[in-house]
C-alpha cells in the first residue's frame, strides 16, 4: 500500500478559489507543469521563490509514492516586452545590447538557472522542454484555433479572437475578470495594430526584417506568441487534459487565461483540473523591482556579495526560510527574517544530529506515531510547510528532553521518528544537514579553531574589522561560524 492511499491530499484550485481534495485522473500518477523561466537574464529570486515551492510539491507527491511526469519549461524563443503583442523581443534585444548571438544569450542564462536551482539542491523535473523545439506544435495547434473558427490571420500574423471565444466559452474565469470589464477598461488602440479588438492576443507574430528568431509557418516568417508554448508543450507530455499547472501569481493574467483558451478552443475541453500559484516576494516590504534597485541575485544571496544582508547564507538556510510561509503567502525577504530562520535551521538539525546517540528505553512517553501523522497533516492541508516546521520542532524538543533524560523513547518508536524526521527534512524540504561538521580531518577543525581563537581577541580588543573579516572569509570558504552562549562553534557547508 503506497502512503497516498491513506493521506489524502487538498489542493487550493485558483480556478475555483477554495480547497478541493485531489483526485488525479489516473491512479497513482500525476501530470504536473510550471511555467519556466525566459531565458535572457539571470534567474529572479522572486521566480526563484516559486519554482522551490513546486520543487517541494513534487518532493512531497514523490513521498506519499505517486508516479509524477513533472514538465517545466524553458522559454527560450523570446516574447515581446512586457509580454505585449508589439515592442522588442527580450532575447533579441540582450543579443543585441552585448552583440552576440540570441542562442548565446539563451544557453549563458539556461546554464545560470540549472546552476542555482542544483546549488539549492532542486530535484530535476522529469521532462524541460524548451520553445524552439516546439515550433512544429505551436503551428499546428495555431491551425487547429483558425480551424475552429477562434482565430483569425491578418498581414502575416495570426490573433486569438477573445470576443469570439466569449461567445460560447467565458475568458476570464481563472482570474475572476470579466471581458465587459477589460474592454471598459482598455484604451483604442488608434489603428496601431492589426487586432481586431484590444483584448485579443498573437498567437503568431510576423517577424520584422531586423527580427533575428524567425521561423517558416503558413502566415510568414515569425515567431509564436507567448502563451502558446506552453499551451503546445503542457499538452504534449502531459496529454489534453493534465492534473496540475503550477506558476506565480503573476501569470494567472493573462498568460494562463490564455493558456486555458487556447485549449477550450483546439481541443474543446479545458485543460487543467488543478491550478495552483505561488505567491510574490519582496525583498525588506518592497515589491522586487530592477528598475528601482530593490532586489538581489540569487547566487549574491548565497555569496553574501551584496550590500543588502549582513552575511552570506546557505543554500538550506534558504530553502527552510521559504518553507516557513505558505507558498501562498506574500513572503518578505529581510535580513531579520533569514538570521532567524538560519538560528532555526541550526536549532533543528542540531536536534537531528542527536539522534544517532539516544538512548532507547522499554516505553515512549510521547505518541511518535500521533505526532507522525500531524506530519502528514499538515502537507496534506495545501502542502502546509509552516505547520510541518513547527511539528518538526516538536520533535527536536522532544529529542532534547530524551539526551537529558527528562522523556523515554523506545527502540521502535525511534526507528519511527528517525525514519519520519529523514523523510520531511531530507526528502520532502529539501534540506541538507550543514549543521554536521564533516571536516574529514581533524586539521580543519584544529585551524578554524585558531581562527575562532583570533576572533575572539579581535572582538575583545574591538577591533570588529578583523572580526568580520574573518568571519566573512571563511563563510566565503563555506565555513559557517556560529556564536551562542556556550561560545563559538563552526560547521561546512
Amino acid at each position: 500500500m503506497q502512503l497516498y492511499q491513506s493521506n489524502p491530499i487538498k489542493i487550493y484550485n485558483s480556478l475555483t478559489g477554495k480547497k478541493e481534495a485531489f483526485k488525479p485522473i489516473n491512479e497513482g500518477y500525476i501530470g504536473m507543469y510550471v511555467c519556466g523561466p525566459t531565458v535572457y537574464s539571470n534567474v529572479h529570486l522572486g521566480n526563484v521563490r516559486t519554482f522551490m515551492s513546486f520543487d517541494m510539491v513534487f518532493r512531497y507527491l514523490k513521498h506519499l509514492g505517486y508516479k509524477v511526469r513533472y514538465v517545466r519549461n524553458i522559454t527560450d524563443a523570446g516574447h515581446l516586452e512586457n509580454d505585449a503583442d508589439v515592442g522588442e523581443d527580450k532575447i533579441t534585444k540582450k543579443a543585441r545590447l552585448e552583440q552576440i548571438e540570441p542562442m548565446e544569450v539563451v544557453q549563458r542564462y539556461t546554464v545560470d538557472f540549472h546552476n542555482i536551482l542544483n546549488t539549492l539542491n532542486f530535484l530535476p523535473p522529469s521532462i524541460e522542454p524548451t520553445a524552439t523545439g516546439h515550433i512544429i506544435e505551436q503551428i499546428e495547434l495555431i491551425s487547429k484555433i483558425i480551424e475552429n473558427g477562434f482565430a483569425y490571420e491578418i498581414n502575416g500574423s495570426v490573433y486569438f479572437d477573445v470576443h469570439k471565444f466569449n461567445e460560447t466559452h467565458e475568458y476570464g474565469k481563472l482570474s475572476k475578470r470579466k471581458l465587459e470589464d477589460l474592454i471598459h477598461n482598455t484604451r483604442t488602440l488608434d489603428g496601431q495594430s492589426d487586432k481586431k479588438n484590444p483584448q485579443d492576443f498573437a498567437l503568431w507574430k510576423k517577424a520584422e526584417p531586423q527580427h533575428i528568431m524567425r521561423w517558416p509557418s503558413p502566415w510568414s516568417d515569425g515567431f509564436p506568441g507567448w502563451h502558446l508554448e506552453c499551451t503546445a508543450m503542457s499538452t504534449k507530455y502531459l496529454g489534453e487534459q493534465f492534473d496540475i499547472h503550477g506558476g506565480g501569481m503573476d501569470l494567472k493574467f493573462p498568460h494562463h487565461e490564455c493558456e486555458i483558451a487556447q485549449n477550450e478552443a483546439a481541443k474543446g475541453k479545458s485543460p487543467v483540473n488543478y491550478w495552483m500559484h505561488a505567491n510574490m516576494l519582496e525583498l525588506n516590504g518592497k515589491r522586487m523591482s530592477k528598475t528601482t534597485g530593490n532586489t538581489i541575485n540569487p547566487d549574491e544571496l548565497l555569496s553574501g556579495n551584496n550590500t543588502i544582508f549582513s552575511k552570506a547564507y546557505s543554500p538550506s538556510v534558504i530553502r527552510f526560510f521559504n518553507a516557513q510561509s505558505s507558498y501562498r503567502s506574500i513572503l518578505d525577504l529581510t535580513d531579520d527574517g533569514l538570521l532567524a530562520s538560519e538560528k532555526g535551521f541550526y536549532r533543528l538539525m542540531d536536534a537531528v544530529n542527536l539522534l544517532e546517540d539516544l538512548k532507547e528505553s522499554t516505553i515512549s512517553s510521547i505518541d511518535v506515531s500521533a505526532w507522525r501523522q500531524k506530519c502528514y497533516d499538515a502537507m496534506n492541508d495545501d502542502f502546509n510547510s509552516p505547520i510541518l516546521i513547527a511539528h518538526l520542532f516538536e520533535a527536536a524538543k522532544y529529542i532534547n528532553q530524551i539526551k537529558e533524560g527528562s522523556e523515554t523513547i523506545s527502540s521502535e518508536d525511534l526507528k519511527l521518528l528517525k525514519e519520519t524526521i529523514n523523510a520531511f527534512v531530507y526528502d520532502v524540504l529539501g534540506l541538507k544537514n550543514t549543521a554536521k561538521i564533516d571536516s574529514g580531518t581533524d586539521k580543519l577543525s584544529g585551524a578554524v579553531d585558531v581562527l575562532i581563537k583570533l576572533r575572539q581577541e579581535a572582538r575583545i580588543n574591538k577591533n570588529f574589522a578583523l572580526s568580520d573579516k574573518i568571519r566573512d572569509e571563511l563563510a566565503a570558504v563555506g565555513i559557517q561560524l556560529k556564536d551562542g552562549k556556550d561560545g563559538t562553534t563552526f560547521s561546512v557547508n
